[in-house]
């Protein structure tokens, strides 16, 4: 068996000019990630007595989503709407943004003289909260009921 020179393995042929050849770069096997896009957080507001309820449908992960709640709860809180319920159980993703936005709006809320609750978590959602130990700092409730009774 031959061995080839450098020039020949990049091109496949002797004497030419090195092509560099990658299937993980630029070639039918790879991912564009600037042309990837991603589902949008929708938040739908309503009211329940003197609570906000905040229903989020989708990822909350870095980015628009993590950006849309925040200023979300930031518009409530200037508002003076400072008891807020937030159902996650249409949460489809969690990133680590997301758990910093869910906190800081906790900790914002509690701040403004409110209560913040989070509620119906789903499995996926709950075990993230769990592996960062935020299950016992966050206000949990398992449904909006529970979640309403604690505001």
């Amino acid at each position: 068996m031959r061995r080839l020179r450098v020039k020949e393995a990049c091109t496949g042929r002797r004497g030419k000019e090195p092509v560099l050849r990658s299937h993980l770069i630029g070639g039918r096997n790879s991912v564009s990630f600037a042309t990837r896009t991603e589902a949008p957080l929708n938040i739908s507001i309503r009211k329940a007595g003197r609570a906000t309820i905040l229903d989020l449908e989708g990822p909350l992960k870095l980015g628009d989503a993590e950006e849309s709640f925040r200023n979300q709860v930031q518009q409530l809180i200037d508002t003076g709407s400072t008891h807020v319920a937030v159902n996650l159980a249409g949460v489809t993703e969690l990133d680590s943004s997301g758990i910093g936005a869910l906190v800081r709006s906790f900790t914002s809320l509690k701040r403004a003289g409110g209560k913040c609750t989070f509620y119906a978590p789903s499995k996926r959602v709950m075990m993230l909260l769990k592996m960062v130990r935020l299950d016992s700092i966050l206000d949990l409730a398992e449904d909006e009921a529970g979640a309403l009774t604690r505001i």
